[in-house]
């Protein structure tokens, strides 16, 4: 999974999937570690695109000294 390339909205909602699997308890126990292992490399992704889109905001306020309208750019 290339995280470069993929939206938080695209993890999020593949994570939800992984999740809703897996509290379905229909999953064999091998292809439900795989899943786990997939489900924390998304959780992760998300956290990084969260964190990145929460500096990009405080940068601009620091800048400005007051609240304006920001653009959160997906990394490349």
């Amino acid at each position: 999974m290339d995280e470069k390339t993929i939206t938080f909205e695209e993890a999020m909602e593949k994570l939800e999937a992984i999740v809703e699997s897996l509290e379905e308890g229909d999953v064999p126990l091998e292809k439900a570690i795989d899943k786990y292992k997939e489900g924390m490399e998304l959780a992760k992704i998300c956290s990084k695109k969260l964190k990145s889109a929460e500096e990009q905001m405080v940068k601009v306020i620091k800048e400005t000294g007051e609240m304006e309208t920001f653009v959160i750019q997906e990394e490349e």
